[in-house]
């Protein structure tokens, strides 16, 4: 097989989170990309994780007078752009070069849950936000993953169903990070409840605790009811 021929098919790493995005040309032309200039796919996943930290950190510095939030929004969501074209392009790029490392899982599961916390903790100290919102969103997010791999040890296969997964928690925030980056502060509507403020990043964290919530009693029932059917019933 020659070597152009090689990457000429498309690139879907098996046994990973069903991402249609895989599919478009475009993700296969920049995983190629990658591949022919040997780029690691363990940086690629890395450089993901670096872009979630960077949109935490944008995020929780929105609330600080001196600096421009509407700004540092568009900053955040840069940050969880390049996080997530960091979860899609690190197992197109192992699957396509052939390059797996056996710290891949590793390496695609702990930098997911450093970025998953960096935002949405920075999401509760945002502009808008709720500090102990933002730690409770993070709980659940570690708890939703720790949740589909333990169902992995159990042997049942490995549920990415939501309604609040990994992408849908990156796209809540991604667009009322965008909102508060392209609309005036006037825009955004905030509620007291007694002596607390929510503004929409408040709400948007709220919704992922909840969907969260349901997300893990989802898969665990999945989880059960595929690992019940291992162990023969007792008459």
């Amino acid at each position: 097989m020659k070597p152009n021929q090689a990457i000429s098919t498309p690139i879907v790493a098996p046994e990973r989170r069903p991402m249609f995005t895989r599919e478009w040309n475009i993700s296969q032309r920049f995983a190629r990309w990658l591949i022919a200039r040997n780029v690691p796919p363990n940086a690629i996943s890395l450089a993901g994780m670096a872009g979630g930290i960077v949109a935490g950190l944008a995020l929780a510095a929105t609330h600080l007078p001196p600096l421009l939030p509407q700004a540092l929004f568009l900053l955040a969501v840069a940050g969880i752009v390049v996080r997530g074209m960091g979860n899609l392009l690190d197992g197109m790029v192992a699957v396509g070069s052939g390059k797996a490392s056996p710290f891949g899982e590793l390496f695609n599961e702990i930098p997911d849950r450093v970025a998953d916390i960096a935002i949405l903790v920075g999401a509760g100290y945002a502009a808008g936000g709720n500090p102990v919102l933002g730690f409770i969103a993070a709980l659940a997010a570690v708890f939703v993953a720790y949740v589909r791999t333990e169902g992995k040890v159990t042997g049942a296969a490995q549920y990415y169903c939501g309604p609040m997964a990994k992408p849908e928690r990156m796209v809540v925030v991604l667009l009322i990070s965008l909102y508060c980056g392209l609309m005036p502060a006037s825009w955004q509507p905030v509620v007291q409840i007694g002596n607390q403020h929510f503004g929409l990043m408040a709400f948007g964290l709220a919704v992922i605790v909840l969907g969260g919530i349901v997300t893990v009693f989802r898969r665990l029932k999945r989880i059960a009811g595929e690992v019940s059917k291992s162990y023969p019933v007792q008459k």
